[in-house]
């Protein structure tokens, strides 16, 4: 496998990426900076005309913008500015990529000015907290007893915990989910518990807990048993509907492994979740969920006909009214890395953009939904420690203006 045709060979031929201050993050490239002949706007521009044009950069990009001067520090750090970023568009999901399998340690990558940043996670102490973002906000949840959640902006370091959700403890399975509102800023977290039935491996205990973030409060929309299937680790919330994937536990065909289920949070229907099972497009070997735009997209792990736990490629797909509809398959030249038997791999996105990678390498793919294209980003900054190091990530959009 030659030069940028499979997530191995990606990942070792970059060279290390010098380190430099960047305020409160690092800032990690190989691009060098550039003496860019200087021009004096102070004169001509009033602030509100300039808080405008600042509010259109990247994040970081406004975050060097603060340490220019004074009177540009006072801009970008004032509550005019931060509602004037309230106004513009989304900006570009950033992917945080877990180097470290025990310490929640890594670094995230601007896909804008195609540079990783090293910065410090809030909240956390492990990397195998479950994790979901929506619109600037990022909720962990612990693995370990469920029990502990925090909501925070991993750029303003802004956090809040909230109150233990209800229900059982120590739950076989948990999904996360968050949906920020972009205009009043509320949220609301959900959590899909999933508990076998004692000494009954067909039939599983699913509860449904919400939290919003106006009424600080929770309450479980339902609970109800289901045969035959268990729930998993993913879900996310489109346009007020909860979606999540469960897995079946035997008894039927081997192509139906997995179903996907669609709870509307607003209005709690449907009153059966058998009822609202939308099949998956083929056999999968995994399945990843997210929320682009407010379509519904899963990217997922097309599994052989005669062996559906092994996987031949990855696809993407878009719900529309209950049917999917694929919009991308992975090109073999990239897909090659991954290996006949790693059947799962990570993956998020928002807005336009599909992170994508193994969980056996640091290399990361990009897939651009406008412009219908494949690409590596930059090398990640890391090196391999040890042969059976695991790496693993989420994407998040990077804001200021947003707080828990």
């Amino acid at each position: 496998m030659a030069g940028e045709t499979s997530w191995i060979s990606h990942y070792l031929d970059s060279t290390p990426k010098d380190t430099r201050e960047f305020h409160s993050f690092l800032e990690l490239g190989d691009e060098s900076d550039k003496e860019i002949p200087a021009v004096s706007v102070d004169v001509i521009l009033p602030d509100d005309l300039l808080e405008r044009i600042l509010a259109y950069l990247p994040i970081a990009s406004i975050f060097r913008a603060g340490s220019v001067c004074k009177r540009w520090h006072e801009i970008v750090t004032s509550k005019r500015f931060l509602w004037n970023l309230s106004h513009v568009l989304p900006q570009k999901p950033w992917y945080f990529m877990f180097t470290s399998s025990d310490d929640p340690i890594g670094y995230a990558y601007d896909p804008v000015l195609r540079k990783w940043y090293g910065i410090e996670l809030p909240c956390i102490d492990t990397s195998n907290w479950f994790v979901a973002s929506s619109c600037g906000l990022v909720c962990f949840m612990d693995n370990d007893s469920r029990s502990q959640l925090f909501v925070c902006n991993p750029i303003t370091k802004i956090r809040r915990k909230l109150e233990e959700p209800p229900g059982s403890k120590f739950s076989d399975y948990s999904a996360l989910a968050i949906s920020v509102n972009r205009i009043s800023h509320s949220y609301a977290v959900a959590i899909v518990k999933s508990k076998q039935v004692p000494e009954n491996f067909f039939q599983w205990d699913i509860s449904i807990h919400i939290y919003h973030s106006e009424e600080k409060s929770w309450v479980t929309s339902l609970t109800e048993v289901l045969m035959g299937w268990r729930g998993g680790d993913e879900s996310v919330i489109c346009n007020g509907v909860l979606y999540f994937l469960v897995y079946s536990t035997g008894g039927g065909p081997p192509e139906n492994r997995h179903a996907l289920v669609a709870y509307n949070i607003t209005n709690h229907s449907p009153s059966s979740l058998t009822r609202s099972f939308i099949p998956v497009p083929c056999p999968l070997t995994c399945g990843r969920l997210m929320n682009l735009k407010e379509k519904l997209v899963m990217v997922g792990g097309l599994g052989k006909l005669d062996r559906p736990d092994i996987i031949k490629g990855i696809g993407i797909w878009v719900l529309n009214d209950r049917k999917w509809d694929e919009i991308a398959r992975m090109p073999h030249k990239f897909f090659q890395g991954f290996g006949e038997f790693d059947d799962v791999f990570a993956s998020s996105g928002t807005d336009d953009l599909i992170y994508i990678q193994s969980y056996g390498a640091s290399a990361l793919l990009v897939y651009d939904m406008n412009h219908k294209q494949w690409k590596w980003s930059q090398k990640c900054p890391v090196t391999k420690r040890f042969p059976l190091q695991l790496f693993t990530g989420f994407c998040f959009e990077p804001r200021l203006e947003i707080a828990p």
